[in-house]
């Protein structure tokens, strides 16, 4: 009697196009690796999880290159100074990542003795992780069967099974799908394969699906757009607020720099003087509040756009004689300043004053 022949389990299709068409990044251990012998180091798929939180690949492969290059193990990050982490860090964005990057470094390394937690509940344990850092990190680093979940993982997901309940209310359920299709054996590299599907094939907007490998079963293809899905709930617009920087130059050409304090937004980074704006209210807009007295030239506005709001900076400019009682900070050089710990913003308001402030090739960014 000829038997039916054997369908495969999502898991296994998704393996098999992984094995084919896994991405190769500098932090991944891929099949071919694998086969090698290759194992993942801990230190690596934490530092580039952190990394790419909010952040695309893309923009993490040169920071992670530097990070890997300066500080090659958990331990050397933990004795790095942490001006030196944030500095590295700048135009990362998401700076509170970078202080919990060089905490979470300290405990594995004193605590830990260098070796990460190869638990989920461990690693949770420890600074900034999470409950997705920790599923990823104990299923990439350690093999363990854990439901990673990401947003390209959620937008495979929510079309696979047609999920109508929008996010972040679906996660629950997302994850529990997730957990029941992750397989015992290579739930590290079945966690990367969904990564991969959804940042290649499985796209926000056109979707190959048909080169898809779980687009048989998937319960939104042919019967409606996939790219209505995952379903989101609809977006609060976020309020705007107003400040003003002021990018003071003396007469070498040097900028005036200062320390923001270490805890709220952007703290512990480098700042041009400003006003006090912050996420919920307005700060000062005109030249009174400037940090000191001097001859403030308007130079117009620069916007950027953080998670929880859109901030709008009026930007003023003058020339001080160094000699001026300026407050606390520094005179910074300008062929020094990308090596101080800037966030974009910042960069944003001193270009916006002096065009050229960062090179000619910084400003085409």
């Amino acid at each position: 009697m000829t038997q039916a022949p054997r369908i495969a389990a999502p898991a296994d299709l998704v393996l098999a196009w992984y094995d084919r068409h896994h991405r190769d990044l500098p932090w991944r251990v891929s099949p071919p690796m694998a086969a090698r012998g290759e194992r993942p180091d801990p230190y690596r798929v934490w530092l580039s999880e952190v990394m790419l939180q909010q952040t695309t690949v893309q923009a993490v492969k040169a920071y992670f290159a530097l990070f890997t290059g300066r500080w090659p193990t958990v331990t050397d990050l933990a004795k790095a100074e942490t001006e030196d982490v944030m500095k590295s860090w700048a135009g990362l964005g998401y700076y509170a990542r970078a202080r919990n990057l060089k905490k979470c470094a300290e405990a594995v390394a004193f605590e830990h003795g260098g070796v990460f937690p190869d638990s989920e509940d461990g690693l949770k344990a420890l600074p900034g992780i999470g409950d997705y850092t920790a599923a990823a990190i104990a299923a990439i680093a350690f093999n363990r069967r854990s439901a990673v979940l990401d947003g390209n993982v959620e937008r495979v997901i929510s079309r696979l099974h047609a999920i109508e309940t929008p996010l972040p209310a679906a996660k629950a359920e997302m994850r529990a799908l997730v957990a029941a299709m992750t397989p015992a054996d290579r739930p590290g590299d079945f966690a990367q394969a969904m990564m991969d599907l959804g940042a290649t094939i499985c796209t926000p907007r056109r979707p190959a699906c048909a080169l898809c490998p779980l687009n048989a079963a998937c319960r939104v293809l042919g019967r409606e757009d996939p790219e209505l899905y995952p379903r989101k709930a609809a977006k609060k617009e976020k309020p705007v607020r107003l400040g003003a920087a002021f990018v003071a130059e003396d007469e070498t050409g040097a900028i005036f720099l200062r320390k923001r304090g270490e805890t709220g937004l952007l703290g512990g980074m480098t700042e041009v003087p400003g006003s006090g704006w912050t996420a919920r209210i307005d700060g000062e807009t005109g030249p009174a509040a400037a940090p000191f007295a001097a001859d403030w030239q308007a130079c117009g506005t620069v916007t950027h756009v953080f998670t929880h709001f859109e901030l709008r900076l009026s930007i003023y400019r003058s020339m001080v004689p160094r000699h001026v009682q300026a407050g606390e900070g520094w005179w910074q050089a300008k062929e020094t300043l990308d090596g101080e710990a800037l966030p974009t913003v910042m960069k944003k308001a001193i270009r916006q004053a002096i065009p050229d402030a960062f090179g000619r090739i910084a400003n085409r960014e």
